[in-house]
């Protein structure tokens, strides 16, 4: 699909009026990207995945205090009515955060999707989402262990018609994707979509950059938001000894961890690392934009190994294809 049929998507209507400016501690760094619909998302998050029950909460209330606007979740998680209990207790406004949630894999039908948004809005307690992603580009059957559904996996445009009523109907103000590789965003935007998918969160990091989707996203106008930002779980630790990041770490007087994290805003994407441990949460925050030349340093050093993902279910869920590849 060429750049104009991507391109070509009808303006978005906003609902619930325009959404504030929301800022973060981002020396010199984009505090913020604009969306299609001209709602304001910050460019760091926490990021909940993996962040077990009894633990959360007093991430997210650390997060909050912290100067954190945007917490990035998924009914998946089975977090959310702590994630929500710990954002009333936090006395923030409401509207001074930025709230994510996503559609898992069994309630793609479209007679499924309002109810599957419900059940977020109430264990969130609120009554509407910033951001709605489709969690995975796979659709599985609602009842059953994950029972492969074809005809939606591959043409995912009634999901979306759905998204776009939640829309209308005020119960979020964005719609995007998750997990998405080229062709299967070009599946999805062929059809005359009425709001622009916002965004498509993706594994990205030192061991999987990913220059050619994030290339092709910038010139197709659709934001990347980038998950395990530190490198999955097994990654972190190796990811923070990476010679060149340990490098500038001491150059510029940060941690490796802020290096990475400000690398990544840099490189134009919204960043959502995830940990529960107070003092990490709080210097994950804390960021600044990279001289050039280390910049490239980094970005050249990204680059110079074979792509390394560890997110993929793809044998886990029984499929005879690689999402990422097919």
């Amino acid at each position: 699909m060429s750049i104009r049929a991507f391109s070509r998507l009808s303006p978005w209507r906003s609902c619930h009026g325009s959404h504030r400016k929301l800022s973060n501690s981002t020396g010199g760094l984009q505090s913020h990207f604009t969306l299609p619909s001209g709602d304001k998302i910050p460019s760091v998050a926490l990021g909940v995945w993996q962040a077990s029950q009894g633990e959360v909460g007093n991430a997210v209330k650390v997060a909050l205090a912290s100067g954190y606007k945007h917490i990035d979740g998924a009914w998946a998680y089975r977090n959310e009515q702590e994630v929500g209990q710990a954002i009333r207790e936090s006395k923030v406004n409401r509207s001074d955060i930025w709230l994510t949630s996503k559609l898992w894999n069994n309630f793609h039908a479209p007679e499924d999707v309002e109810a599957a948004l419900d059940d977020s809005l109430q264990k969130l307690g609120t009554e509407y989402l910033d951001l709605y992603i489709i969690h995975w580009p796979i659709a599985f059957k609602k009842e059953g262990n994950n029972i492969y559904d074809a005809e939606l996996s591959e043409d995912p445009y009634p999901t979306w018609k759905k998204l776009e009523e939640m829309v209308d109907k005020g119960k979020v103000r964005n719609i995007g994707i998750s997990n998405f590789n080229i062709r299967r965003i070009q599946n999805l935007t062929a059809n005359h979509l009425k709001y622009q998918p916002a965004v498509n969160q993706v594994e990205l990091n030192f061991w999987n950059p990913q220059p050619e989707l994030l290339k092709w996203s910038k010139e197709n106008g659709l934001l990347l938001e980038a998950y395990s930002p530190l490198g999955s779980t097994k990654q972190v630790k190796q990811s923070l000894q990476v010679p060149q990041v340990q490098k500038i770490a001491k150059e510029l007087d940060i941690t490796p961890a802020q290096v990475l994290i400000s690398w990544a805003v840099q490189r134009g994407t919204i960043v959502l690392p995830k940990s529960v441990t107070p003092s990490r949460v709080e210097e994950n925050l804390q960021i600044s934009a990279l001289p050039t030349e280390l910049f490239d340093e980094l970005e050249a050093a990204a680059a110079a190994h074979p792509p390394q993902r560890v997110v993929n279910p793809s044998k886990g869920w029984g499929l005879d294809f690689d999402i990422f590849e097919d």
